[in-house]
């Protein structure tokens, strides 16, 4: 008899997925899916997708999902993890979601320490709406909208998310991770998992911040792109744990009394 290695997560529906070639998001879909299937966890889930590339998420986790207004996603999750307390609320949010019209949403939902976890994809571009500079875009990065490269005088600098939140006191677990190669994959799903995990021991705000190549955007190939984010993207924002009590919780209990 034939040994199954690997399927599709069941908290994936069947559907073709409408990204990009050589797109990070049906990875990190594939991934969630994945994590929320192996904690057991489909029938009380409920996620909130954003405006942007992944507007259309709902059509492909087979969870309980509800739209948000553009950058508004941890507002409703508040609320809704609020009214139900029991439920593995999450958000799905691209940098201009989330780190431009919804940074004030963000910001004070993990100031606030909501019980929320979110899945920040980070490409360093506006995708869906044609490749405008994002509160991410790298310096001298060409954009649509920034044809020379952003440039500091003009447009400040790219906004620095995961060291940011990981300032706030309400932030249980924030971390950095990327998907352009296997080894990063593993990482990520592990990140995944330990979110969704500050959440249900009711930590607080818990966010992973994901680099994703845009290879449409950034006029790149696959290959390219995924090169581009060790040689450059990481550089600017390196993966790693910005923040995790669950290891402060641990070593103070390892502390003798």
């Amino acid at each position: 008899m034939a040994k199954i290695i690997f399927q599709k997560p069941k908290s994936l529906k069947e559907k073709i997925f409408h990204y990009c070639p050589g797109c990070g998001h049906s990875i990190v879909h594939r991934l969630m899916a994945e994590v929320i299937d192996e904690m057991g966890i489909q029938g009380i889930t409920i996620g909130v997708p954003p405006a942007g590339c992944a507007v259309l998420a709902y059509n492909y986790f087979d969870v309980d999902m509800i739209e948000s207004p553009h950058g508004r996603a941890p507002a409703m999750a508040s609320g809704i993890k609020r009214m139900l307390p029991d439920r593995m609320v999450f958000c799905y949010q691209g940098d201009g979601d989330l780190a431009a019209i919804g940074l004030a949403e963000s910001f004070h939902a993990a100031n606030r320490g909501e019980n929320i976890t979110v899945i920040f994809i980070n490409n360093a571009v506006y995708g869906m709406t044609g490749g405008q500079m994002a509160p991410t875009t790298l310096l001298n990065q060409k954009t649509t909208t920034s044809l020379a490269g952003r440039q500091t005088l003009l447009d400040g600098y790219p906004v620095k998310v995961s060291e940011l939140f990981s300032q706030l006191e309400g932030s249980a677990y924030i971390e950095r991770c990327m998907v352009n190669s296997p080894a990063f994959v593993n990482k990520t799903k592990k990140a995944i998992r330990k979110a969704f995990e500050c959440q249900k021991a009711e930590l607080g705000f818990s966010m992973v911040e994901i680099l994703s190549a845009c290879p449409t955007n950034w006029k790149m190939n696959t290959i390219d792109s995924c090169q581009w984010m060790d040689d450059v993207m990481s550089k600017v924002f390196p993966p790693g744990v910005f923040k995790d009590v669950t290891k402060a919780t641990k070593k103070a209990a390892e502390v003798p009394s």
